[in-house]
């Protein structure tokens, strides 16, 4: 039988990861161009950086969520083996899937907050183009969320899947 107390710890913390990618995305940083008082030079102003907090901390939830389930499960591959059938069967695929899932939500928030930190450092006179303000683009804390909300539902149930083949291997029948 699946522990409630982890099955709602893992929730909480996929919640918690969740609501601060949808955070960091709301939250990106914009940059305007400015001209300095001597009116020789154009340089990028950007507003706060709280986005890369919000998706460090959202890659760090989400990472303590999987690495929870990982070692209540022993990742799957350690411990006793677990008795053939379709509980086993759906518990690999789903592992599998909750990896490929992890993988892709933890890349979305760790490129997008090292993104969302980067400042352009140069300037222009004033008579050349205005300079390049990078920002982040729309959608890469959105997708590291979309893909935290994916891994969420998947890992519980690779979780249950993997109770129920790991209870039914410790019966003598």
């Amino acid at each position: 039988m699946a522990s409630k107390i982890v099955s709602a710890i893992v929730f909480v913390f996929n919640l918690v990861a969740f609501g601060l990618a949808v955070a960091a995305e709301q939250r990106r940083s914009t940059a305007k161009v400015v001209q300095d008082t001597e009116v020789q030079y154009n340089y990028c102003v950007y507003d706060s950086d709280r986005a890369t907090g919000y998706g460090v901390g959202a890659f760090l939830f989400s990472l303590a969520s999987q690495l929870l389930i990982m070692l209540v499960s022993r990742c799957f591959c350690c411990g006793k083996p677990l008795k053939p059938g379709g509980s086993r069967g759906l518990a690999l695929v789903l592992f599998i899937v909750s990896w490929m899932f992890f993988l892709i939500a933890e890349i979305c928030l760790l490129a997008g907050s090292v993104e969302n930190a980067y400042h352009t450092k140069y300037r222009t006179m004033f008579m050349d183009n205005p300079p390049d303000c990078q920002t982040l683009r729309k959608g890469v804390f959105a997708a590291g969320a979309s893909f935290v909300f994916f891994n969420a539902i998947v890992s519980q149930f690779y979780y249950f899947f993997y109770s129920s083949a790991a209870d039914a291997s410790l019966s003598p029948y």
